[in-house]
């Protein structure tokens, strides 16, 4: 199957309070990144956290962009969602981290729709014996002890 998209989790720890909390230069920061990485924005959505924080969702023509920040732990939570083989999510975080500033970066990438062959599509199920073999044993043994005590 033809994979449907890329998704990358980005963890950027160290940043500023100040820059956490700033809506403004989180919205310039994520049209930005979205400008340079071929996205197109549809909507673009946003809510403070009070007393600090908060959660920006850009709609994108091509899926996602989102961060949650967190200014009293230095920590911002970045999920870029892209279909398009046009756009460039990593050219996007690399903009994010101009504009974060963060003293560590941990980024996980997802290739979404990629189910390799049939047989990975299909649930594993994992049948245990154990726990019927130790019910027969007992019920064994019990039946061995009440036969002695008569």
């Amino acid at each position: 199957m033809k994979l449907t998209g890329k998704h990358l989790l980005v963890d950027m720890y160290g940043c500023s309070f100040k820059t956490l909390d700033d809506l403004a230069l989180i919205k310039e920061a994520m049209l930005t990144a979205i400008a340079d990485a071929n996205m197109t924005l549809l909507n673009f959505s946003y809510q403070k956290i009070e007393p600090q924080g908060l959660a920006a969702c850009a709609l994108l023509a091509e899926s996602h962009l989102s961060i949650h920040t967190y200014p009293t732990l230095g920590y911002a939570a970045i999920d870029v969602y892209t279909c398009s083989d046009r756009s460039r999510p990593d050219k996007a975080i690399s903009v994010l981290k101009t504009f974060l500033k963060p003293e560590k970066v941990k980024a996980t990438t997802i290739k979404r729709g990629d189910f390799g062959s049939e047989k990975d599509m299909k649930p594993k199920i994992k049948v245990t014996i154990a726990p019927l073999r130790r019910v027969k044993n007992t019920g064994a043994k019990v039946l061995k002890l009440l036969s002695r005590n008569r």
